[in-house]
């Protein structure tokens, strides 16, 4: 279940995006993707997704190349953008039914109220998406990218914009979902890179400047919070 980028160049016009980036991660880790605003996050995570086509390089999601095979590895993937877009006038459980039928599976509705316990929306389930607290959206949003079970969860900034109590239950929906899954996110907030990821990857103006495992960060930068290392290798 691990993602594998090799040479990977994305270029917008005359600005390139990504400068031949490379990196494998490890099976059911939590990866934290991290950089400044504008580093190539979002791009690496669009073409991962296969929402962004592959310019230059290769990506491999458990060894399917998403070029050679684009259809099988999109469904062994599972997506939440920062901008989760959701239609405010659908029920929680209609989306998710609606979501299950694009998938096209054969125990939707067993599947459906698997997912509503999962993520906590028992008592959400069947209010209007519009009515709902943001913290309620990002779990219906996760809710969705995990309805067929993917083995790979892409997650762009899932905690953007909530509060403490909100931050919390999210990041312990994220860690019971690593338990048999590998959740590749991007955050630009340090304390979550700390309490829940075990490999980290930081990005900066399209190239990879590190990736390390979490266990072997004291050893490689003594001393140093996650916030310094990031402003280390950042601040250029």
């Amino acid at each position: 279940m691990s993602i594998e980028v090799r040479e990977l160049t994305k270029s917008y016009k005359q600005q390139k995006a990504l400068d031949a980036i490379s990196f494998t991660t490890g099976s059911n880790h939590i990866i934290g993707f991290l950089g400044p605003n504008g580093a190539g996050k979002s791009t690496t995570m669009k073409i991962l997704t296969g929402i962004i086509p592959v310019e230059q390089g290769s990506c491999k999601i458990n060894g399917l190349d998403i070029q050679e095979n684009p259809l099988p590895t999109k469904r062994s993937i599972g997506y939440l953008p920062e901008s989760n877009p959701l239609y405010s006038d659908m029920y929680v459980q209609e989306i998710l039914h609606f979501e299950a039928r694009l998938h096209n599976l054969s125990n939707s509705a067993q599947r459906v109220q698997e997912v509503i316990a999962l993520t906590g929306l028992q008592a959400e389930q069947h209010k209007r998406i519009g009515q709902l607290s943001k913290g309620f959206k990002q779990r219906v949003g996760l809710a969705l990218a995990i309805i067929h079970d993917p083995e790979v969860l892409i997650l762009d900034e899932p905690t953007t914009g909530l509060d403490p109590n909100q931050i919390i239950e999210i990041r312990t929906l994220i860690q019971q979902l690593s338990t048999n899954k590998t959740v590749f996110l991007s955050t630009h907030i340090m304390q979550e890179v700390e309490v829940l990821c075990q490999e980290i990857i930081i990005i900066h103006k399209g190239q990879i400047k590190d990736h390390f495992l979490s266990v072997d960060r004291e050893d490689k930068y003594p001393g140093l919070h996650m916030e310094d290392i990031f402003v280390k290798l950042t601040n250029s």
